[in-house]
């Protein structure tokens, strides 16, 4: 999108209140049934807005897979829950070929990939290869099976989940793959005022029935168009660009941190990083960005892709402390 393409604060703003007001009523609806995780709703919000998926870290319990179900439910769409295992194969993800008999000819079965919402559930749990198949899907958003290929439905978003404290039996996802990612998110524990709210609403045997469908994928369409041409200053983009360049060479702008950086972000994490700053300040309800708009959502952005050292790691240090460095650090527009 260059900037060319985009439109006025003004007619910005104007259109982000149009686009954007299925936003307030989902998110409280949301809020009746998830309680607290008020980011990771956010963070799923400006996935399914700018075409990203998110990776999320964190022990179990913590209400992920009810927060993408949530969502899903809402949402006019499918929703399918894969559960990744040592044992698994590409085709149990994407589908595969079945001979049929009866008419002497195979046919195509479609894997549980073929939905809108996807959850990948404990993903580091399965080899690289069938990592890989999803991660394509990711991609390309569509999937070969033998010599076909098929185009996956939309919207189309991947919630990947890896616990962070059991590492026996897990395949940890290569930095190529990570990069696939839009954020990793890491969901933390309630705080007890909300865990006390977990207790009233869910501290009973009786399920809870999730809640019918609100908005449209035609109303998600519009608002992607919106995002896309919000105004996005020069100087923001200047200050994205070497935000990202400062975690390969931060000596270069004055950030004493190379010895604690082995990897830096790719020019993915560049793109992505101004996508979910359009897509935050959208949900913000303006029509602008703001450098503290990227700021937000640096973390999320960034924390997978960059990698430290073994010097950092003897430090202590993890690449969410070595990204707030920067943010100290780099002089704001």
């Amino acid at each position: 999108m260059t900037q060319s393409n985009a439109i006025s604060p003004e007619q910005a703003a104007a259109e982000v209140t149009q686009a954007s007001q299925w936003i307030a009523p989902l998110r409280r609806e949301i809020g009746q049934h998830l309680i607290g995780q008020h980011m990771l709703v956010d963070r799923l919000l400006i996935s399914l807005l700018v075409k990203g998926h998110v990776l999320l870290e964190g022990v179990p319990g913590l209400a992920k897979t009810l927060a993408l179900k949530t969502l899903a439910s809402l949402v006019h769409s499918k929703f399918h829950r894969i559960q990744f295992t040592p044992d698994m194969l590409p085709a149990d993800i994407v589908g595969t070929e079945i001979y049929d008999p009866r008419e002497a000819r195979f046919r195509v079965k479609h894997g549980p990939v073929f939905a809108n919402f996807i959850l990948a559930d404990e993903i580091n749990r399965a080899p690289a290869k069938v990592q890989s198949a999803l991660l394509e899907a990711m991609q390309e958003r569509q999937v070969t099976i033998g010599e076909q290929s098929f185009a996956l439905p939309t919207p189309f978003l991947v919630l990947a989940t890896q616990n962070p404290l059991e590492q026996e039996g897990t395949y940890p996802l290569p930095e190529a793959q990570l990069d696939r990612f839009m954020m990793k998110v890491i969901v933390d524990y309630p705080t007890e005022d909300e865990e006390m709210q977990v207790l009233d609403l869910a501290g009973i045997t009786d399920a809870t029935p999730l809640p019918q469908p609100m908005v449209d994928p035609a109303e998600i369409e519009t608002a992607r168009r919106v995002v896309n041409r919000l105004y996005l200053d020069e100087k923001v983009k200047r200050y994205i660009v070497r935000l990202v360049h400062a975690t390969r060479r931060p000596d270069a702008f004055g950030v004493p941190i190379a010895p604690l950086i082995r990897v830096g972000a790719s020019p993915r994490a560049t793109i992505n990083l101004a996508l979910a700053s359009r897509a935050h300040a959208f949900l913000q309800g303006r029509g602008y960005v703001t450098p503290q708009d990227v700021k937000s959502i640096a973390h999320d952005v960034l924390r997978h892709r960059v990698t430290v050292t073994y010097e950092a790691e003897a430090e202590g240090l993890d690449s969410c402390q070595i990204i707030a460095r920067l943010l100290d650090q780099l002089p704001v527009p």
